[in-house]
């Protein structure tokens, strides 16, 4: 659930121009079909994305990107952000969030092109012809996520949207980058008046943080959350991050202790665990003291513990050993290493009593299984194997987003399964988008 409920007036507001976005007159007709190799006057600013996909593309994509960023700059040549910065710094900022989840070439270029049609008014045939197909589809794609308009009030639910998303994208690069497109906003929602921040918020929340979700991008799904908070109640996230920050004293002395008592035990088993503590997003502290109706000093699991390990039979053998240092609480064990999370997400987790009573949470899983908790889909890029093409990557990919539509085919709990179905993400709805980004319904 988001911040507020979804409104009319907020389901509009979907529609609206982007408020990052500051009106321009068009600038003078250019070639941009060809742009000039020259060295951009800002040649830093593009200079950390090129060191990061330097890492691990061939230089010949290196190039590529980089006459994407020369066409780009040119095309959005007198444009300037909210913020009064030129607007050339979103698509590299967007590229650099894609950079590091190592997306393939093709996905880089269309981040650093995702709006020249939108504000542009460049056609999809000359990016095919300037670069290629893919990346043409690529910033199409991402173009009509821009153009949507809802066809009837039963269309106008976040969900729906989330649906649509999710059903339309051929791709999951496409949603990728418009994950980091968002990401970028709302990091720079300073620029923004109080009143659209509050609604990109709300926004956020309710479209992109679920999506995220649902593509098991956690550290995304955390940053939406807390970047939504502050914008949204500025006030309340300032004292709470204030409280948290004073409470940091005293509750590490706390973590350590049991830090140093589960070290002391795994060895006997020869297991060689990563521990490592880590404390709530202030979103979801926020969230628990209201649905709760709890002040901050009464909000006591604030800290969770993980443990990686490298096999599936340690994760197990852990747990026991947790067991034997700490009492469980009751009906706070779940074991997604047998039974995963639709998203593929997969942890033993339980809640045990810490020292003075604490109840502290602990998650339990291999290397690879934290690297899908922490990247989801997105994993698939940065830790792909170096005999894999791009084609089986695409293929991988899109398999492991159709295992998301298909909820059907898929086990897990019941709880979770009813709580997607209630959500309407089973695709029991057609959706079909017009040239002109209308969604038409068929039952």
């Amino acid at each position: 659930m988001g911040l507020k409920g979804v409104s009319s007036s907020f389901l509009n507001a979907l529609r609206q121009k982007s408020p990052f976005k500051r009106k321009q007159k068009k600038p003078a007709a250019q070639s941009l079909t060809n742009p000039t190799p020259t060295p951009s006057p800002k040649g830093d600013l593009f200079d950390g994305v090129l060191s990061q996909i330097k890492t691990y593309l061939p230089s010949t994509d290196v190039a590529q990107i980089r006459e994407a960023f020369l066409f780009a700059e040119k095309a959005h040549t007198g444009q300037m952000r909210s913020s009064g910065d030129p607007y050339i710094t979103h698509p590299v900022a967007v590229t650099e969030i894609c950079a590091h989840w190592k997306l393939d070439p093709n996905a880089l270029m269309a981040a650093l092109l995702h709006d020249v049609i939108e504000d542009q008014d460049i056609k999809k045939s000359e990016i095919a012809e300037r670069f290629n197909e893919d990346v043409a589809d690529l910033v199409d794609g991402l173009t009509k996520l821009e153009r949507i308009n809802f066809a009837s009030k039963a269309e106008q639910q976040a969900e729906s949207f989330r649906k649509m998303l999710l059903a339309t994208a051929k791709d999951v690069r496409v949603i990728l980058v418009k994950l980091a497109d968002r990401l970028h906003n709302m990091r720079t929602l300073d620029g923004v008046d109080a009143t659209k921040a509050r609604r990109v918020a709300n926004e956020t929340l309710e479209i992109y943080a679920p999506i995220a979700n649902r593509l098991g991008l956690n550290n995304l799904v955390r940053e939406f959350e807390d970047l939504a908070f502050a914008a949204y109640y500025p006030n309340r996230y300032r004292v709470l991050k204030k409280a948290l920050e004073n409470a940091h004293g005293t509750r590490r002395n706390l973590l350590g202790k049991i830090t140093d008592n589960i070290r002391a035990a795994l060895p006997a088993y020869g297991i060689e665990g990563k521990i490592a503590s880590r404390e709530k997003t202030l979103y979801s502290i926020h969230k628990k003291m209201k649905e709760q109706k709890k002040s901050f000093s009464d909000v006591l699991d604030i800290y969770g513990f993980r443990i990686i390990v490298n096999t599936l039979t340690e994760c197990y053998i852990v747990l026991g050993v947790l067991h034997q240092l700490y009492r469980p609480v009751p009906g706070k064990f779940k074991d997604y290493i047998a039974i995963p999370k639709i998203n593929g997400y997969q942890s033993l987790h339980t809640t045990l009593v810490g020292p003075y009573g604490t109840p502290i949470e602990f998650q339990i899983r291999t290397i690879h299984m934290d690297h899908i908790a922490e990247e989801g889909v997105a994993s698939h890029w940065l830790y792909k194997s170096d005999d894999m093409t791009l084609s089986d990557l695409q293929k991988q990919t899109h398999r492991w987003l159709q295992s998301l539509l298909d909820i059907q085919s898929q086990t897990g709990d019941s709880s979770e399964f009813l709580e997607i179905r209630q959500s309407g993400f089973i695709l029991t709805l057609f959706m079909l988008l017009t040239p002109r980004g209308k969604i038409i319904s068929h039952h």
